[in-house]
């Protein structure tokens, strides 16, 4: 969840893709907040309305105001769908189930409780009711009326135009730091943060995502706005939007990272992808964390950026595979990023994880929180992996309690097994296995999905964030959830697993690096010299990782010119729709390259 960090305001334009977008579609594109305003009038017949819906942290106002400068004749009538919204009070016993209140076993309130509600839910009947009213009976008048806010198009009529403005999660969440955003209906002064985050997370962006993925999907809006840049709106025609997602998961794609600094943050990712100097460091990189990122595609001369979870809600069958959707639903079920500790200032915080009843029970997730760690780069480093055979479980505890209440620090190494790492090594961390990534390395994180990042720490040195304020420890939701018995001699060949070949052919190689039977997904390796090939058989996706080389280019067997060129530590998905693929080294020196697909 990136409302525990301040992610920087940066969008990676490296991480563009170019697909081949037909003429047709190019020049559909309305460019600008004038043009977009002068479009919308037009398409807008006398006695209709123009609805503009959007995601959260939309700003509707500039839109308005434009489109009240393009109408020449009609008298511009506006009506602000949260005024039909339930009252706050209403609303917060509504989210009082997600967001319990416990500072005991979740000391700064940062958990929640999952719960799936629709956009309609956030009306109070009698308000919208009044308000389709007021609307209809405007229409019959000489007005341009124009709705707005998050969840309008439920009123909708035919003949209506509608458009939906879209933002991205960095975006939505510094405009939410900015205290530009509160949360959908919530008129009450002076919320924290953190309660506004909370409460995002596991109630509003969900309700939101829901409804953007029917209005798409239904085609009940005319029009799709990337609204990320506020003074340069771009739309598309519904319709040519949907064309430029088929087009697009032709082709393997890469997402937008999001970045951020961290009080044991590395330097190794902030060198290779020049990142602003002003970056204190970068100790996490959301390469393709699902619910973070997104994905920025070339259409003609304009660039789109598109939330990851607007592709995938309405593309899953083509993206993730039919297998996939029956499993998990209509979300992207495996989580990636990169944790760089290298040149850092220590350890990241001795953890654990949660596994899938723990889950399902504490935060009403259907899925566990499982990871894992590829050693990406290293420098005398180690990683911290289960407990040493001669641990005393109940002396560990009290000594955790005691760091967490009375900041005596203890020696973590007389308990908390760790290996040193090299460049290549994969590490299993099946829920309720206690781990950490240790100073100067680059791992790079794969985990199963959830919400939010269930993260308990049980010791993190006693040390204060960037902010200057302790970092909250998990003692209880940890000790609850730590499996006790995986042992130092327990590990190797189990969660330090050794690598097995499964296909080879000349100067080319595929291993399994690291499945388990709690794990639903599979860890491989392909290492080659110039080419190899795979193919998804239109059944599963795979998420390709260049951990060692130059740059490759990745194609389509089936159109060449449906490709990627990815260089090192890009993270680079292949639809399952796509088939045959190949991988071609451009550099000099032989690759290696991790593929992640389900099981």
């Amino acid at each position: 969840m990136s409302f525990m960090f301040k992610p920087y305001r940066f969008t990676d334009p490296e991480a563009l893709n170019r697909p081949e977008i037909p003429v047709e579609i190019s020049n559909s594109v309305i460019m600008g907040n004038d043009a977009v305003a002068r479009e919308l009038v037009r398409k807008t017949p006398e006695h209709h309305a123009i609805f503009l819906d959007g995601y959260i942290g939309a700003q509707f106002q500039n839109l308005c105001d434009r489109i009240a400068e393009a109408e020449e004749k009609r008298v511009v009538k506006y009506f602000d769908i949260s005024d039909a919204y339930k009252s706050s009070s209403e609303l917060d016993d509504m989210v009082a189930e997600s967001l319990p209140e416990d500072r005991e076993i979740d000391p700064v309130l940062l958990f929640g409780k999952s719960v799936h509600r629709e956009m309609e839910s956030l009306f109070d009947a009698g308000k919208l009711a009044e308000m389709s009213w007021k609307i209809k009976e405007e229409k019959r008048s000489d007005s341009l009326i124009i709705v707005y806010g998050c969840g309008c198009a439920v009123l909708r009529q035919t003949g209506d135009t509608a458009a939906f403005l879209d933002v991205t999660p960095l975006e939505a969440t510094l405009r939410i730091r900015e205290h530009r955003v509160r949360n959908l209906g919530d008129n009450t002064e002076k919320r924290s943060l953190p309660y506004i985050f909370r409460r995002m997370y596991y109630y509003d962006y969900e309700i939101a995502m829901l409804h953007r993925q029917e209005l798409i999907a239904n085609e009940r809006v005319d029009f799709y706005i990337d609204s990320n840049m506020e003074d340069r709106l771009k739309m598309l025609p519904l319709r040519e939007f949907r064309r430029v997602l088929d087009i697009q998961l032709q082709s393997p794609f890469r997402c937008t990272p999001v970045y951020l600094e961290g009080v044991w943050g590395g330097t190794f990712v902030k060198k290779l992808r020049h990142l602003p100097d002003d970056m204190r460091n970068c100790a996490w990189v959301f390469d393709m964390i699902p619910n973070e990122v997104s994905l920025q595609i070339k259409v003609g001369k304009e660039t789109f950026n598109i939330p990851f979870s607007t592709v995938f809600k309405e593309k899953a069958d083509t993206l993730m595979g039919k297998d996939s959707v029956k499993r998990f639903g209509r979300v992207f079920p495996i989580r990636f990023n990169y944790d760089d500790t290298y040149g850092g200032n220590g350890n990241m915080s001795i953890q654990v994880h949660p596994p899938r009843a723990y889950n399902q029970e504490h935060f009403g997730e259907p899925f566990q929180q499982d990871e894992s760690y590829y050693c990406v780069k290293t420098a005398g480093s180690r990683t911290y992996l289960g407990l040493q055979d001669d641990c005393n479980a109940e002396e560990f505890f009290q000594c955790i309690d005691k760091a967490e209440r009375e900041h005596i620090p203890f020696d973590y190494d007389k308990y908390v097994n760790s290996f040193p790492s090299e460049e290549g090594d994969q590490f299993l961390l099946p829920g309720g296995t206690i781990h950490a990534s240790g100073r100067n390395q680059v791992v790079l994180e794969i985990g199963s999905y959830t919400i939010g990042s269930y993260t308990f720490k049980l010791y993190d040195y006693l040390r204060t964030d960037l902010d200057g304020k302790p970092r909250p420890i998990h003692s209880i939701h940890g000790k609850n959830v730590l499996v006790t018995d995986r042992r130092r001699s327990k590990i190797d060949g189990v969660l330090r697993p050794e690598p097995v070949t499964v296909r080879e052919g000349e100067g080319w190689k595929e291993e399994i690096i690291g499945e388990h039977e709690l794990i639903y997904f599979s860890l491989r390796r392909f290492s080659f010299e110039r080419a190899v090939s795979d193919d998804t058989k239109g059944e599963k996706f795979h998420v390709l990782v260049l951990v060692q080389g130059d740059e490759v280019l990745i194609y389509s067997k089936k159109d060449p010119m449906n490709s990627y060129r990815a260089r090192y530590m890009d993270m680079v998905v292949i639809p399952a729709a796509m088939g045959e693929y190949g991988i071609l080294n451009l550099g000099t020196s032989p690759c290696k390259m991790t593929k992640t697909m389900l099981k």
